[in-house]
């Protein structure tokens, strides 16, 4: 194939298909996520997604996915990680093996992928790694220990990478989202909240595609969105 090759981790219901959705008008969209049954059906409905079943914490499985990638697409250009491993309680509620299978999800995933796509941005001579943070990667929550110390990590460490490959043209970007994200299974959960309360999955997507694709004069590197009716719990 002779399309530029994007790929997505965390192909979920919601943030992930959008991406998956957006990025497939102008890419072949590597598609990563557990559910192999997920992936199929999105594959079959829209053109240009291509399905690879993998959990991002398998690195051996990983590697072997993203060499498959290759061969099939091509190199890639874009990563967008949007994987996420998450739990709520204190630092004394949580089992600590929790905490460490969320920095395997959100932080170690991060730098594998990397390390393995980045080489060949650098021949390319352009790319773009972007992330989907949150909240929690700016500061630490009661509730949030098994979950805020692994998202700070990977915003440090995507700003780490972001030092070191801008200069070799490639532009890493960290979306902080500051909102409750519009999906079936929060809408359950806050059935008095307004539209106004939730951030949408396509325009998260699209807030992706921007950064993904800044003139390399005006560069960001942390982006934060909200919906216009959030009431800035994160005051950046």
């Amino acid at each position: 194939m002779t399309n530029k090759v994007c790929v997505v981790t965390g192909v979920g219901p919601g943030t992930g298909s959008a991406i998956v959705r957006r990025f497939a008008q102008d890419y072949e969209v590597a598609m990563l996520a557990r559910s192999e049954d997920r992936l199929a059906d999105l594959a079959t409905e829209v053109p240009n997604a291509h399905a690879y079943p993998c959990d991002v914490t398998d690195t051996d499985a990983l590697m072997e996915v993203i060499a498959r990638i290759r061969d099939e697409l091509g190199p890639q250009s874009i990563l967008v990680h949007n994987a996420v491993g998450g739990a709520f309680g204190s630092f004394l509620e949580i089992d600590p093996q929790v905490l460490r299978q969320n920095f395997e999800v959100n932080t170690m995933s991060l730098l594998y992928l990397s390390r393995a796509l980045a080489p060949d941005m650098i021949e390319q001579g352009e790319g773009a790694i972007v992330v989907t943070g949150n909240t929690s990667a700016f500061r630490g929550s009661a509730n949030f220990a098994g979950f805020a110390p692994t998202k700070a990590a990977q915003r440090i460490l995507a700003e780490a990478m972001a030092r070191d490959l801008g200069p070799k043209g490639v532009h890493v970007g960290y979306i902080a989202i500051d909102a409750v994200i519009d999906l079936e299974w929060t809408r359950k959960r806050m059935p008095d909240k307004s539209d106004e309360y939730f951030c949408k999955p396509s325009d998260i997507a699209e807030e992706c595609w921007r950064i993904a694709h800044q003139p390399r004069s005006a560069w960001s590197f942390t982006s934060t969105i909200r919906p216009f009716g959030e009431n800035w719990s994160l005051n950046q």
